[in-house]
């Protein structure tokens, strides 16, 4: 038996292992096989990670931003150095295409890191004045403190970038938890991000659900941090609760992806072609993934035969399959979850291609094309989180706005149309944090990612989302003294 790799928290600028020892098993999705073994902290390894975070808290707020800067930029060249071990350690995390990885996420983590750079020297005030006669008053940002931050296990990288970056910037101090079924990237990150900053600035505690909820319960944090489900990010707001913490939650979603008929055949073609992709891209482990598709009826046949045909060729398989869209599903309670919205699909329900595992080892599932759907279907109404697009369609334009508004999830949309000023009639009627416009799941540092309703609350990415990780101070001072 191969002996498995040994992961470690990083604490204080250390690596460790769990106070009293506790590991858990690591999987190798694309095997169902462990291949690691990584630390299960408890209360003393929470408590030791926070103390180190709020002891490096006063220095790092202190820097000037010119000097978080120069940390970040050191922090991105080291990434795009270390790429091909960051890619090798995902791909065994997830099971990722290690040509997708290399292509679709080191590029972007290594402009977000850069970003957030610029930003931490962009942080402002409203300029100095008088609002009451001989006071003078000037609005200071400061950084919130430490923050707990929780990652999912569908971007480990990525999603850490996306929490550690403003919230360094800022000037905060970070304890960061990555999912216990992904820690591996999160470890090599911590030793990237240890080799530049102060020590306790940044801490890895690898574990369970129940780590993560010490760590929000904890009383030093200011902030509690999560991309996760709407179940976790309910418990986490609950926990925060109690001691009036602020929350960030990055929850999850149900994308509608609304399709007109004004577009000609061959834009539908383009249309499905795209959308197949968005859907299925990371095995359909997205938030914002297009999963669910409404369709003016009078093109309902032919984008649904467009679509089958662009699953049908989309391919799961191997990491260093060049040809592989995507790899397996997470973890086996993810492949069960996938597979137990297909074994309870409604009567009415067609399966166009797919439905069902590929292979027997590993957690792999073909890409799934699902039509003849109702509104309140369990398939159309719930966050599936694997490689199956639904189809529904719709008589005009006032019913795809219900029918796209009528789900608990708020994330991400797309309007597909030739029509410009439907395209902006939906953009303000559709209830979701981002609208894409004949395109489909594309960000960009620059614009907010976040959500409304049970998708949660705070933006990533942007200007926005360095904000969150600030709070306001009002100082008057009177001009007679």
């Amino acid at each position: 038996m191969t002996e498995l790799r040994t992961l470690r928290n990083y604490i204080d600028g250390e690596f460790r292992d769990a106070a009293d020892g506790g590991t858990t098993e690591v999987v190798n999705p694309v095997t169902g096989e462990p291949y690691a073994r990584a630390p299960l902290s408890r209360q003393t390894d929470v408590d030791a990670a926070m103390e180190a975070a709020a002891a490096a808290f006063p220095g790092w707020r202190d820097s000037t931003p010119a000097e978080r800067q120069r940390a970040l930029l050191k922090i991105a060249d080291a990434v795009e150095a270390r790429a091909e071990e960051l890619i090798a350690v995902e791909s065994e995390n997830t099971g990722k295409p290690l040509g997708l990885t290399a292509s679709e996420e080191i590029p972007p983590m290594v402009d977000q890191i850069r970003f957030f750079a610029g930003a931490a020297r962009m942080l402002e005030g409203r300029s100095a004045g008088e609002y009451m006669e001989g006071l003078t008053s000037i609005v200071r940002r400061e950084p919130v403190g430490v923050c707990a931050q929780v990652a999912p296990w569908n971007y480990p990288m990525m999603m850490a970038v996306w929490k550690f970056a403003p919230a360094i910037a800022a000037g905060n101090t970070v304890v960061f938890k990555p999912s216990d079924t992904t820690p591996a990237s999160a470890v090599l990150l911590a030793e990237i991000l240890g080799s530049v900053l102060p020590k306790g600035v940044f801490n890895v505690v690898c574990g369970d659900r129940d780590t993560g909820r010490l760590m929000v319960e904890h009383p030093v944090p200011a902030m509690a941090s999560i991309t996760g489900s709407v179940r976790a990010g309910i418990e986490v707001a609950a926990t925060a609760a109690k001691d009036v913490k602020r929350v960030h939650l990055e929850l999850g979603g149900k994308a509608p992806v609304v399709v007109f008929d004004d577009l000609d055949s061959a834009a539908i073609t383009k249309a499905a072609e795209d959308i197949a992709v968005a859907g299925f891209f990371n095995a359909g482990q997205d938030c914002t993934a297009a999963t669910r598709v409404l369709v003016q009826e009078s093109v309902r046949e032919e984008f649904t035969a467009a679509l089958t045909k662009a699953a049908a060729g989309t391919k799961t398989g191997l990491p260093d399959d060049e040809d592989v869209l995507y790899g397996p599903l997470n973890n086996a309670a993810q492949l069960a979850q996938v597979s137990g919205f297909i074994e309870r699909l409604p009567g009415h329900a067609r399966i166009e291609t797919g439905g069902h595992r590929v292979g027997e080892r590993g957690y792999f599932y073909a890409p799934t094309v699902v039509s003849g759907l109702r509104q309140d279907d369990e398939i159309i109404q719930r966050e599936v989180f694997g490689p199956v697009i639904t189809v529904q369609s719709f008589t005009d334009e006032d019913q795809a706005v219900q029918w796209a508004n009528g789900v608990d999830y708020a994330l991400a949309s797309s309007v597909w149309t030739k029509n410009h000023g439907r395209a902006m009639r939906m953009s303000k009627r559709l209830d979701f944090g981002c609208v894409w416009i004949n395109t489909h799941i594309p960000l960009v540092a620059e614009m907010p990612h976040g959500g409304f309703k049970q998708s949660g609350y705070g933006k990533d990415l942007s200007g926005y989302g360095f904000e969150d990780y600030t709070r306001i101070k009002h100082v008057m001072t009177s001009l007679d003294a």
